[in-house]
Formats: structure tokens, sequence, C-alpha cells
């Protein structure tokens, strides 16, 4: 029999550990199979340049793995019985049960409303591709002079302000932030940033925590209005709820605890990556929700999970940062260095060359989920008998 691996979400998490696995494991012992709720993979750190009117290329997920031996299947996940090992799915052929000896859990997160009256309503998000598709058509449909609120002072509010405000500079638009905007940088970069959005004529309001958002205006806690026929909630993420549901150990924010190869501490069948994971980085501290995370997370899921099928050491090495890169419209930005913590530094890179180098990560991420079987030689490794013998369901069948 076959060991059955499932992975859950076909973001860049999910995506690059499916590809990962297929090159480190023989296809007669593995069967692989990624379920995700869109056929086509999203490339998620470019949505507020889909939102802003730009079109992104369409790259079907059966296409990136044909010929890999991993099977894609398109439906969405509505629970999971980690003790049970079976996942609930609905498809276009309506509710299944599929079976795993292993699940690689990476559904991500969406945006977090924080219990703000009228968001739900009113706002826009930038959380996933339907989002900021609905985003766009509003967008297009306001007038010179409309009014744009993004609500949000981190990197994706800062992304989304920045490029809304380069491809429509005929709106009003503004950010809004509890705190700074952009406070965490450096000095030299916060500068950067504040002359970029004064060139692009953003009113920024700090200190505006929002209590209410409406039709067309949002109230802060402290009475004020401001005018906003589009509101751009981006005040954070939060995973969705599947998890939590389960007896899987989560964190209070119902992310799964995970060990540093990326195991569930309460479940060895189960690994967790992704925005979905809660695990320690350099330093002990949590690592954070991001693109920068998800790639290395993935890595040492699946090599961590291959060695232990296939009887080799398991790859231990603890996960950290080298910089935070942050657009600024299509032909500005900041790199701003950071210590393996992510902690900042005084290095920071702006202006167009930060741009292009923006653009160049961008690409080579996408280049390794798009060629997910590429990234490595292949190495297909054969499940170990001895491994295989202490497997749950091959012991059951002995």
């Amino acid at each position: 029999m076959k060991h059955r691996i499932v992975v859950l979400g076909a973001g860049y998490a999910g995506a690059i550990t499916a590809g990962r696995l297929a090159r480190r494991l023989h296809r007669d012992d593995v069967e692989i199979t990624l379920v995700n709720g869109d056929p086509d993979f999203v490339e998620r750190v470019r949505l507020h340049q889909l939102a802003s009117g730009q079109d992104l290329p369409r790259r079907p997920l059966r296409d990136l793995y044909e010929g890999s031996g991993v099977q894609v299947r398109t439906a969405r996940v509505t629970a999971v019985d980690a003790d049970d090992r079976t996942v609930d799915l609905t498809g276009d052929a309506g509710p299944e049960t599929l079976a795993y000896d292993t699940l690689v859990y990476a559904l991500g997160s969406t945006h977090a409303e924080h219990g703000v009256p009228g968001v739900a309503e009113y706002a826009h998000h930038l959380a996933g591709k339907e989002g900021a598709l609905r985003l766009r058509a509003r967008l297009a449909e306001l007038e010179p002079g409309g009014t744009v609120l993004v609500v949000g002072g981190g990197l994706t509010g800062i992304e989304a302000v920045t490029e809304i405000a380069e491809a429509r500079p005929d709106l009003d638009v503004a950010i809004a932030a509890r705190e700074g905007v952009g406070g965490w940088l450096s000095d030299k970069a916060q500068r950067h940033l504040r002359v970029v959005l004064d060139r692009l004529g953003v009113t920024v309001h700090e200190g505006a925590a929002i209590a209410q958002v409406g039709a067309d205006r949002v109230v802060t806690a402290a009475g004020e209005e401001i005018p906003a026929q589009v509101t751009v909630w981006s005040t954070g993420f939060t995973v969705h709820p599947v998890a939590a549901a389960t007896t899987l150990e989560v964190s209070d924010t119902g992310r799964i605890v995970v060990d540093a190869t990326m195991r569930s501490v309460s479940h060895p069948d189960v690994y967790a990556v992704g925005d979905a994971a809660y695990a320690e980085g350099v330093g002990g501290e949590p690592l954070r929700m991001a693109c920068a995370t998800a790639s290395p997370m993935a890595w040492q899921a699946a090599d961590a999970l291959a060695a232990r099928l296939t009887g080799r050491k398991v790859p231990e090495k603890p996960i950290g940062y080298a910089a935070q890169c942050i657009s600024l419209g299509r032909r500005d930005g900041i790199l701003q260095r950071v210590t393996p913590e992510d902690r900042m530094t005084s290095t920071v890179i702006t202006g167009r060359a930060c741009a292009r180098i923006k653009e160049f990560i961008c690409a080579g991420t996408v280049w390794s989920v798009t060629h997910p079987t590429m990234l490595l030689p292949v190495r297909r490794r054969r499940i170990a008998p001895s491994t295989r013998a202490a497997l749950p369901r091959y012991a059951a069948t002995r």
C-alpha cells in the first residue's frame, strides 16, 4: 500500500511542500494529494496589484504538477478529524471524506475583522483573490475625486495604499493606523516612506483607531469621521477556524503548535506550515505570518517528513529572517535589513533599486511554486522497511 500524504492548501507553503515531497519520495511508495479551493495558484503578495487594476497571469495547479505524481483536488476543506485521520471536503461533486496517513495543513489565513461594526458589510480586503477582485471592481466604479481609505499601517496596508494611489492619482486616497504607519521600521526607512506617501498625495491619519465602518465613511474611537467611499481593511490576519475545531493542539490564536520540523506537538502524523502554524524561530520568538516564513517552513516540513519516512537523519534548523521588502507602487520601495530574530537594523535600500529587488524576490518566489518539482535534484527514496512497519495503517494490516 502507498503512504497517503494529503496537503491542505496550495498557497506558498502548501504548494512548495507538495512539490518538494514529490521530488524527495518514490512514487511507488507514496500518494500525494494537494487540496485547494481555487483551481489556480494565487500570488498573494501581488493581490494589491490585482486590486489596483493590473492583470496577473493565470497559473492552473493541474498544469503546474502535471507529470509530478501530485494529484490536485479542487475542493474546500470543511473539517479535519485528526484522530481518525480523515478530512471532509466539499467540491463540485458534493461532500466527500478523504483519508490520510500524513497530513500537511497549510490552509493559511484570512483578514481579521477585530469585531469592528460595519467591516463585514462595507469594507474590502486583500486576504484572497476574490476579495481583491471585488475591490478592483469597486475602485473602477469611482469617479475622479472619490475617497479611498486603507485601514492598517502594516506591510499590507502600506503596499495597498501606495499601489492604489499610484494607479489612480485622480482619487483622494488616505491611510489610517491605530498607531503609526510603518512605525516599526528604522528611522531612514520611515523618512523614505513619508516622502513617498507625500509624493503620491496620500493623507495619513495616525493614532486613529477605527471604531465603525459605514458605506461612505469611517468613525474613529475619538469620534472623528473620515470620508471613505471605499474602505480597505488591512489590520492583520487570522487563521481559518478548521484547526481549532479539532483535537490538535493550537495556540490562543488558533494556529497549530509545531516543533522545529513543523510537526504537530500533539499529533505526529500532522505537519503544519505557513500562516496556520505556530512555530518558534531564531531566538525562540514566534514566526510571523508572511511569505518570507512560508517558504522555509515548507522546506523544513517536506525534508523532515521525507527523512522520517525513508529512515534518514531529520534536519532541524531554526528559521530566521534577513529582510523586510515593501513595494511602494511599481517604481519605489523599501528593503529593510533585519536580524535573524526579525529586529530592524540601520541598513536600508530605497527607491527604484529596491523596486527591482522586490520584483526579483516576488518573481523568484513564484518560480519556486510554479516549478515545484525542479527545485531539487531527483532523489526519490523508498520508504524504509522499519519505518513502514511502524506506521499505524501498515501495522494494522500485518
